[in-house]
């Protein structure tokens, strides 16, 4: 398991690099609908967490989606750090294996690349309750473009 936490001693997170305010966006998107906060925009290890209130599915437990969206926002984060200039990188496969109900408190995710190719980026992605247990792990392909698709 990864051991990046925002609460540890010493611990300086990285801001956002300043490219990521040029990206426009609406508000009201899936992030802050979910409530995720970025907490470090480190090239090496993104790290994000998400209330469970709020995002839980009809039995009372976080909703699987809820993962998979902050999986994937971390994942497409982390594809983006290591880009090269002016490129966006877009998710083209995510992975998520749920190994434990979360149902209250907060979660915390963090994610690792794997591959950083030309093209394609793929990052690991550990997701953790308040007590350091493993609720998902997930993988993300990335693609990097030369543009948002559509623009």
């Amino acid at each position: 398991m990864t051991s990046v936490a925002p609460t540890d001693p010493g611990y300086t997170p990285h801001p956002p690099p300043s490219h990521f305010g040029q990206r426009t966006v609406p508000e009201g998107q899936l992030d802050a609908k979910l409530g995720i906060e970025y907490l470090d925009y480190n090239p090496n290890h993104v790290v994000a967490r998400m209330p469970v209130a709020g995002n839980l599915q009809p039995y009372g437990l976080m909703h699987g989606g809820a993962s998979a969206v902050l999986a994937e926002g971390l994942g497409s984060t982390c594809a983006a750090l290591n880009a090269a200039p002016g490129e966006v990188c877009v998710g083209v496969q995510v992975l998520a294996n749920h190994h434990r109900a979360a149902r209250a408190g907060v979660v915390t995710g963090v994610a690792t690349p794997i591959h950083i190719g030309r093209s394609l980026k793929t990052v690991q992605i550990e997701i953790t309750n308040e007590d350091g247990s493993l609720v998902c792990t997930a993988q993300l392909t990335a693609m990097a473009l030369p543009k948002a698709p559509g623009a």
